[in-house]
């Protein structure tokens, strides 16, 4: 993100991740979760709380993005299901979380942030990395 854009205590704005995707008003990582290899997030570039602070363009826009980096989620990863959240109770920048889940994560059914109910088999967790890297690729071949 821009330097103008970075608000402190921000940890959206101090990511130092590697950025899958970066366009004038939002970026796509790929979040390094060893539990939800595939997991992504879709930031917006301005440091906004709500969907409803943006323009209805812009709406339409982080729509679009966040629908994008879904069907390179399911492309690739082929999960089971695909959770979709905005929730910024903790970090309020503007952000949408794409996750792949399947019937043998830590979490399933619940939502990743829940207790966990089971490990997921190490082995299924780095064939889920391998594809993972995979994703990036996807993901910027869909905004180009």
């Amino acid at each position: 993100m821009t330097a103008a854009l970075r608000e402190p205590g921000c940890e959206l704005c101090a990511l130092s991740v590697p950025v899958v995707w970066a366009g004038d008003k939002f970026s796509v990582i790929v979040v390094d979760d060893a539990g939800y290899p595939g997991f992504c997030r879709v930031i917006w570039r301005d440091h906004v709380r709500e969907m409803s602070d943006l323009s209805r363009e812009d709406r339409l826009l982080l729509n679009e993005a966040v629908f994008q980096v879904e069907q390179a989620v399911r492309e690739v990863m082929q999960p089971l299901k695909v959770n979709v959240a905005s929730l910024g109770n903790v970090v309020p920048h503007l952000h949408w979380h794409v996750i792949p889940r399947y019937a043998d994560d830590a979490h399933f059914p619940a939502p990743v942030w829940a207790q966990a109910v089971r490990s997921t088999d190490p082995a299924i967790l780095a064939a889920r990395r391998t594809l993972s890297n995979q994703l990036g690729a996807a993901i910027a071949r869909r905004f180009h």
